[in-house]
């Protein structure tokens, strides 16, 4: 029997040094190494003291960044596809899509939303607005339309289980949803395959999400709602 491999994730803390961070990115790795039943430890990093761990195990990187049996991995993207070929099958689950299309759904409106976001309601507020709806009606209809001889409406993006898909997609987009609503008093109530989609993720687990929580509360709390507590996922914290 093939030994367990030793992974561990680092990812950046939060205001308070220690929880885990409001990054997209740390929390789509966090995602995959829980759907895939690994063992795991994770680190949350305070990126204000700049701490040594960065300069002795990955001079020149900032998490999220991923050690495998010793090996440092930095790149998000690489470190998927490792994980994805590493953490295979019959012992892990393949997260991959079936579907091309749902690699891609979707992928712009984070960066659209950081434009809109960012900008208060003068110069060029209208147009960044336009574009961001824009985006979002996309991934609404994307998600309301069936793929190939689907009868019945799907949970996710590309079937009804998660993939490296929505592990990439469905942070972003939490955090696209509460801010939304804090700063801009709108929610995704009008668009009916984006609040399916995000009724079905919060349905993975039980907790409730306060409203008067922050982003980043929020965001933690949806990572236990979609990967449950099935795995032997231990965290520590890097403070030095």
């Amino acid at each position: 029997m093939a030994e367990e491999p030793k992974i561990e994730l680092f990812l950046k803390a939060s205001g308070d040094a220690e929880s885990v961070g409001n990054c997209p990115f740390g929390q789509r790795l966090f995602m995959i190494l829980w759907l895939k039943g690994a063992n795991f430890t994770v680190t949350t990093v305070d990126m204000k003291r700049a701490p040594l761990v960065l300069k002795n195990l990955a001079p020149g990187s900032q998490p999220p960044f991923l050690l495998y049996n010793g090996e440092l991995k930095t790149d998000t993207n690489k470190i998927e596809e490792f994980l994805e070929e590493a953490l295979a099958p019959p012992k892990y689950p393949k997260l991959c899509c079936r579907h091309n299309s749902s690699k891609t759904a979707g992928e712009d409106i984070f960066r659209t939303f950081s434009a809109y976001i960012k900008i208060g309601k003068h110069g060029l507020y209208e147009q960044l607005e336009k574009k961001f709806l824009r985006s979002l009606t996309r991934l609404d209809q994307y998600l309301s339309s069936p793929l190939d001889t689907e009868t019945n409406q799907r949970a996710f993006l590309d079937g009804d289980t998660l993939t490296l898909a929505d592990c990439n997609l469905l942070p972003k987009l939490h955090i696209v949803r509460v801010v939304c609503k804090t700063y801009r008093g709108f929610d995704f109530s009008g668009l009916k395959g984006i609040s399916r989609y995000m009724a079905e993720a919060d349905k993975k687990r039980s907790l409730n999400l306060p409203a008067h929580k922050t982003p980043k509360y929020c965001m933690l709390t949806l990572l236990w709602r979609l990967t449950g507590t099935n795995n032997r996922t231990f965290f520590t914290l890097y403070m030095k």
